[in-house]
């Protein structure tokens, strides 16, 4: 296992480091990053996602490049201005409902990538599930007047309850992606009538095969996005979405553009709006050259044997 800390470009999800493990194979290396804060349980899944990416157990593409949205952080309008005009996508999806931000700084930022996107783009939000739902009913109603009408609103409230709810009092599609991927039921979301969207990331599902049964039975459209990988998982996410029988959406998967740096020799990046369906070789000099700091290295390293006690534990 190497693990990498890779400085981001812009405070994202409250991450200025990405911190990922990487697992070799034989089909090449996988990808191993859940978030520092999650416990063994929920962090269970992304390994298998990685060991699943390092056999090479990936199923067949039926499309050779995947449409993509450019990634704009909670940033302020004209940084989120040039992050779009630099991303090479005609659809972006904008961060609101941050901490310590009002719904005014959410329109600004809005209006500023609105304006980046020009004629014919396309807009969504992600609120990470931060409102109410009286919250998200006059939220999305200004920010769809900001956008010039938004594609959908992502996670607008925690729960699949408040999803349902909001669906019903708003016009704009609503699309869940923690109700899905941090559920024990991911399809309570369709048995609710809770979205109109289901966002998939590979590494929390437990893998592209997990991630396709899913698409297969959840009986909705699919987006797949990223958890803020670095290029080895991001080609996972690729994996998924040329393998999918229809993507009506453009996919989160831009978002090796929020790094600093990157483990491959070819990072995967858009290419007038999409990435090519490939997996990139890793770089042994980006690996010597974005190491861990040890004491990293050694937490990593009880993280592992943390999940791999819990998976003999789980045993009949």
């Amino acid at each position: 296992m190497r693990v990498v800390a890779v400085p981001m470009r812009t405070r994202f999800r409250g991450v200025t480091v990405r911190e990922a493990a990487l697992l070799p194979g034989p089909a090449g290396w996988g990808e191993w990053s859940p978030f520092l804060e999650y416990d063994a349980r929920v962090a269970e899944p992304w390994l298998r996602a990685a060991e699943e990416a390092a056999a090479g157990d990936w199923p067949a593409a039926v499309r050779d490049a995947v449409p993509v949205n450019v990634t704009v952080p909670a940033v302020d309008p004209a940084t989120a201005h040039g992050i779009v005009l630099r991303g090479g996508c005609r659809t972006a999806k904008v961060k609101v409902a941050e901490p310590g931000q009002a719904l005014a700084d959410d329109q600004a930022r809005l209006e500023a990538v609105r304006d980046a996107l020009g004629a014919g783009g396309r807009l969504r939000v992600d609120a990470n599930g931060a409102w109410s739902v009286d919250e998200a009913v006059a939220a999305v109603g200004v920010l769809d007047r900001a956008a010039g009408g938004l594609e959908y609103v992502e996670q607008p409230c925690a729960t699949v309850e408040e999803l349902a709810a909001v669906r019903r009092r708003v016009d704009v599609p609503v699309a869940a992606d923690e109700s899905i991927r941090r559920a024990e039921d991911p399809y309570r979301v369709r048995d609710l009538g809770a979205a109109d969207v289901a966002v998939l990331k590979v590494q929390p599902l437990g893998g592209v095969r997990a991630c396709l049964r899913i698409a297969e039975e959840i009986g909705l459209p699919v987006v797949v996005s990223s958890a803020l990988e670095t290029s080895v998982g991001i080609a996972a996410g690729v994996a998924l979405a040329a393998a999918l029988p229809e993507l009506p959406y453009a996919c989160g998967l831009a978002t090796v553009q929020l790094l600093t740096d990157d483990v491959v020799d070819a990072p995967l990046l858009p290419v007038d709006g999409a990435l090519p369906v490939r997996r990139p070789a890793v770089d042994p000099g980006a690996l010597d050259r974005l190491p861990a700091p040890p004491d990293r290295v050694a937490w990593w390293e009880a993280r592992l044997a943390e999940v791999t006690a819990l998976r003999q534990d789980r045993r009949p």
